[in-house]
C-alpha cells in the first residue's frame, strides 16, 4: 500500500512539472485551435514585448496590438485591425490548423487574418509565436519555416530587425503608413517606402505625392539626412539582389531600446527610451529644415540650410521663370544657360557637400572607380551628372549617374560634411575671352549714356519727382499692378458680407476671386487711422520684397476715397486665431515650424533684402498661415526703411501693439533693428505657451509673461511654460531652445539682445546659448488689476482695437 502511495505521488508530481512547464513555454505561444479571448495576453520570452486587446483612453474601441511589456505608458508598435474597429471586449484571436490566424468579433465575424499562400504538409503543426524582436511570426513546428510575420505588415513603427522595401519573392511591398492621429490607428496620409526605379531609396510621401527623399544608404547615413556619422549605436544593411531590395534596421547594442516612428503629422523620428527620466527622447528627426522637404528649389535648384531665401541656382544655370524665383516661387527651378549638346563638348563642374539628387533616373554600379564613371559619364549624351554611390569621407566607391534634370538637392549647412560630392556635365563656352570684354564695355557705356541722359532730364524738369501713390500719376512708380475700383468691387461681389473674412481698425478684409486667383482685399475704411502715408508705405515697402515668408502683395486700387489693397489669399488666416482659440489643432512641430519660418523672414527683412527693414509691428495677428501652416508676416503699414549704414532711429510717434513694443521704444521712442528682436522673442514665448502676452496673469506671482518665463527659467523650471496642449508632441530639446531664444530677444538692453542671424543659427542647433539676462517690462505684481506691465510712455500708442495693424482674418 505504501508502494502505491509513493508511486501515485511521483506520478502526480511529473504530471505537476509538465504542466507547469508546458504552461511557462506556452506564455509566447498560441498553439493550433487556441484561443486568445479579449483581457488574456502572450508575452514574448525575455518580457519585451506583449501581445493582447487594448484600447486608447476615452475610446470606446478595442483593438489588437503589440506593445512594450515593461514600458508606460502603453507604447503600441504594431496593430492588427487598423481598419476595422471593434466595439466590444467579447472577441478573440484564434489560430487555425492551416496556419491562419483569425481575429473574432463577438458575432463570430471574421475582423482580420493573416493569410499565407504556403500548403502545409499534412503532419505539420503551426505555432503563432511572439518573438523578443516585436514580431509576431507564425511557423511550422516541424521545418521551422515562417508561414507568416507581422514585420511582413509593418504599422507606424520601424523596429530593429524589421525591413523596408520590396520582396520580389513574396510580391509585397515592406512600407510604413503614419496613424490618422496619435489615438487612431487607422491609415493617415504619410508613408515611408522604398522605391526602385534607378538606385533604390527611401521616400517619404503624403498622399501618395513625394514629402520628403530620406534617400539610400551610403555607408554613414541616409543621403537625405543630416549630421550622421558612423554610430556606435545601430546601423542599417541594405539588401540589393533578385530576390529582394530593401533596408534593415539593426541594433549594435541589444540593451537599448529604440524605434522609428512615423507619426501623423509627416515627420519620421529615430526615438530612444530613457529608463532614468521614463520617457522616449530624441535621437534623430530627418525633417528639421525647410530644405528637408522634397524638392523646394526645383529642376537645378540648390537648397541651402539656413539662408534666406534658401534657393539659388548653380553656376551656369538661371531660373526657368525669374518672375516667379523672385517673388520666392522656387518649384519650376533652374534651366541651363547653355544647352548641352554634342557639337559645344562639354566639361564637368565639381560640387561638394551636397544630398545628391533624386536618383529615379539613374545608373549605378558598385564595382566601378570614379575615374571609370566619369568615363561612362562622358561618352553617354543622355549622362547629366555623376557621382560615387557612397559618402566620401568613407572613403566612397560605385557609380551613380544621372540622366535627365538634377531634383531635390540640398547644401549641408556649415560644419556639416555630410553631404556628398557630384560632378555635373556643362557645355564648354566657345567664345573668346576678347568678345566678352567687348561686349562687357559696349553695355557699360550704354547705361552711363542713359544714366547722363536721365539725369539732365531731370535736372531740366525738376517737378517730375512726384510722391509716390499721392495722385493719379502714381502707377509709373510702383512695380505693382494697379487695378480699378470695378475690378475688385467684381471680385468681392461688391464687398458681399458673406465675402468678408476680418475687421480691424484699418476697415475690413474681404475674400475675393481676381483672373481666376483667390486673393484677400483690404479695404481701407474712411474713418481708419491708416492714412495715405500708412498707404504709400505699404505698397513701396511690401512691392520690394519677395521671400517665402512674407505675404505677397498683388496689386492695389486708389481711386477717389477708396484705398484697397490686394493680397494672396491665406487660407488659414491668422497665427492667433490657432494660438489662443484652436491651440489643440497646432501642435509642436508646426509651432516650431512657424518659429523658424517668422525668424528667417525677419533675417530676410533685416539683413537679406535689398532695403534693410524694420517692422515696427510684430505680432501673432499679423502671422498669416498658409493652407501648409507655413507663416508669412503680413502688415507693413508701419515698417520703416534704413539705409544700409543706419543702425536705429528716434520718432516722437510711438506705433505698435501694447505686449510686443520693446523698452527703449516705449519709453523714449527709440526703435531698431533689436526692436523687431524685441517683438519676435514675446511672439517666441506665446507660440511656446500658448498664452498671450497681454492680459496674462500667475495667480501665484501675479506675473507677466515674460516675467512668468524668467522666473520658470531661474527656477529651473521652463518646460513647465509648454502649453499643455502639446504634451504628446513636444520635443524636449527644441522646446528648451526655443524658451531660450525667447528670453535672449527680450532681454532689457537692445545690446544684449542676439542679431536675427544669431537667432536663425541658434533655433538650428548651432552656436552657444549665452545665458539670459532679466527681460524688459519685468514685473512682479501684487495684483493681478493691471492690464498691461507696460510703463506708459508720453506718445501714443495703438491697442489692438484701434491699430491699424489688427489684421484677424485674410
Amino acid at each position: 500500500m505504501a508502494r502505491l502511495k509513493m508511486i501515485m505521488f511521483y506520478c502526480f508530481f511529473l504530471l505537476f512539472i509538465l504542466i507547469t512547464h508546458s504552461a511557462s513555454a506556452a506564455t509566447d505561444t498560441i498553439f493550433p485551435n487556441q484561443t486568445l479571448k479579449d483581457g488574456g495576453t502572450i508575452v514574448s520570452a525575455a518580457e519585451t514585448f506583449e501581445l493582447g486587446f487594448f484600447s486608447f483612453k476615452d475610446s470606446p474601441f478595442r483593438y489588437l496590438g503589440i506593445w512594450y511589456k515593461k514600458i508606460s505608458p502603453v507604447t503600441v508598435v504594431w496593430v492588427a485591425n487598423r481598419d476595422v474597429r471593434l466595439l466590444d471586449a467579447s472577441s478573440m484571436l484564434k489560430l487555425n490548423n492551416d496556419g491562419n490566424l483569425q481575429l473574432l468579433s463577438v458575432s463570430n465575424t471574421l475582423v482580420w487574418s493573416s493569410p499565407s499562400s504556403i500548403n502545409l504538409a499534412t503532419n505539420s503543426t503551426p505555432v503563432a509565436q511572439l518573438l523578443d524582436t516585436g514580431n509576431l511570426v507564425i511557423r511550422d513546428d516541424i521545418s521551422g519555416n515562417i508561414i507568416w510575420q507581422s514585420f511582413d505588415n509593418p504599422g507606424d513603427t520601424w523596429l530593429p530587425g524589421m525591413k523596408i522595401g520590396v520582396n520580389h519573392i513574396k510580391g509585397i511591398n515592406l512600407t510604413l503608413t503614419s496613424w490618422r492621429a496619435s489615438d487612431n490607428p487607422l491609415p493617415g496620409s504619410y508613408t515611408v517606402l522604398m522605391n526602385i526605379n534607378g538606385y533604390p531609396q527611401l521616400y517619404n510621401m503624403k498622399d501618395g505625392s513625394p514629402f520628403q527623399r530620406i534617400g539610400y544608404w551610403n555607408g554613414l547615413g541616409f543621403s537625405g539626412m543630416l549630421g550622421l556619422g558612423p554610430s556606435n549605436f545601430y546601423t542599417f544593411e541594405s539588401v540589393l539582389n533578385l530576390d529582394e531590395t530593401s533596408y534593415i534596421f539593426t541594433l549594435r547594442n541589444a540593451s537599448y531600446i529604440t524605434r522609428m516612428l512615423l507619426n501623423h503629422h509627416g515627420s519620421f523620428d529615430q526615438l530612444v527610451w530613457n529608463p532614468d527620466r521614463e520617457s522616449w527622447d530624441l535621437y534623430t528627426r530627418l525633417i528639421k529644415y525647410e530644405c528637408d522637404y522634397y524638392n523646394v528649389c526645383g529642376p537645378y535648384g540648390n537648397c541651402t540650410i539656413l539662408k534666406a531665401p534658401p534657393c539659388a541656382c548653380f553656376e551656369g544655370f538661371e531660373p526657368l521663370l525669374p518672375e516667379e524665383w523672385s517673388a520666392a516661387k522656387w518649384s519650376n527651378g533652374c534651366k541651363r544657360r547653355i544647352s548641352l549638346t554634342p557639337e559645344k563638348g562639354h566639361k564637368f563642374m565639381m560640387l561638394s557637400n551636397l544630398k545628391l539628387p533624386d536618383s529615379q533616373n539613374s545608373l549605378f554600379n558598385s564595382s566601378v572607380s570614379l575615374e571609370e564613371c566619369k568615363n561612362l559619364c562622358a561618352n553617354n549624351d543622355s549622362c547629366t551628372a555623376y557621382a560615387n554611390s557612397t559618402n566620401n569621407s568613407g572613403g566612397g566607391g560605385g557609380c551613380l549617374m544621372w540622366s535627365g534634370e538634377l531634383m531635390d538637392i540640398r547644401q549641408a549647412p556649415q560644419g556639416d560634411d555630410s553631404g556628398q560630392d557630384i560632378y555635373i556635365k556643362m557645355a564648354r563656352d566657345k567664345k573668346k575671352p576678347y568678345l566678352k570684354v567687348i561686349l562687357l564695355t559696349i553695355s557699360a557705356g550704354v547705361i552711363l549714356s542713359f544714366a547722363l541722359i536721365l539725369y539732365s532730364w531731370r535736372k531740366t524738369n525738376p517737378n517730375n519727382k512726384g510722391t509716390p501713390l499721392a495722385n493719379n500719376d502714381h502707377k509709373q512708380d510702383s512695380d505693382l499692378p494697379f487695378f480699378s475700383l470695378n475690378e475688385v468691387v467684381k471680385a468681392t461681389s461688391n464687398f458681399s458680407i458673406d465675402n468678408k473674412i476680418g475687421q480691424g481698425g484699418f476697415g475690413a478684409v474681404y475674400k475675393g476671386v481676381l483672373e481666376g486667383g483667390e486673393v484677400a482685399v483690404k479695404r481701407l475704411s474712411k474713418t481708419s487711422r491708416q492714412g495715405i502715408v500708412e498707404f504709400q508705405n505699404e505698397v513701396i515697402c511690401i512691392a520690394k520684397l519677395q521671400h517665402r515668408n512674407l505675404v505677397k502683395l498683388l496689386g492695389c486700387c486708389a481711386e477717389g476715397e477708396e484705398m484697397i489693397l490686394i493680397y494672396e489669399y491665406m487660407p488659414n488666416k491668422s497665427l492667433d486665431s490657432f494660438l489662443f482659440d484652436k491651440s489643440l489643432l497646432l501642435d509642436w512641430p508646426q509651432r516650431y515650424h512657424i518659429i523658424n519660418g517668422i525668424a528667417r523672414g525677419l533675417l530676410y527683412l533685416h539683413q537679406d533684402s535689398r532695403l534693410r527693414i524694420i517692422h515696427r509691428d510684430l505680432k501673432a495677428s499679423n502671422i498669416l498661415l498658409d493652407s501648409n501652416m507655413n507663416p508669412k508676416i503680413s502688415d507693413f503699414g508701419l515698417a520703416r526703411m534704413f539705409k544700409e549704414y543706419e543702425t536705429e532711429a528716434n520718432t516722437n510717434h510711438v506705433v505698435g501693439t501694447l505686449g510686443y513694443i520693446s523698452p527703449e521704444y516705449a519709453a523714449n521712442g527709440l526703435f531698431s533693428l533689436k526692436s523687431d528682436v524685441f517683438s519676435f522673442g514675446v511672439l517666441v514665448l506665446e507660440i511656446v505657451s500658448g498664452k498671450k502676452s497681454r492680459g496674462f496673469s500667475n495667480p501665484n506671482q501675479h506675473d507677466n509673461l515674460l516675467g512668468h518665463a524668467w522666473r520658470l527659467y531661474n527656477e529651473a523650471k521652463p518646460l513647465e511654460l509648454v502649453d499643455a496642449a502639446l504634451q504628446d508632441s513636444c520635443t524636449a530639446s527644441e522646446a528648451l531652445q526655443s524658451i531660450h531664444v525667447g528670453l535672449s530677444c527680450v532681454q532689457q538692453h537692445p545690446d544684449d539682445r542676439p542679431s536675427m542671424s544669431s537667432v536663425v543659427h541658434m533655433l538650428g542647433g548651432e552656436g552657444s546659448l549665452q545665458p539670459p539676462k532679466q527681460p524688459g517690462f519685468f514685473t512682479e505684481m501684487t495684483k493681478p488689476k493691471v492690464h498691461s506691465s507696460l510703463i506708459m510712455p508720453q506718445f501714443p500708442i495703438s491697442i489692438n482695437k484701434i491699430t491699424i495693424t489688427e489684421l484677424d482674418a485674410r
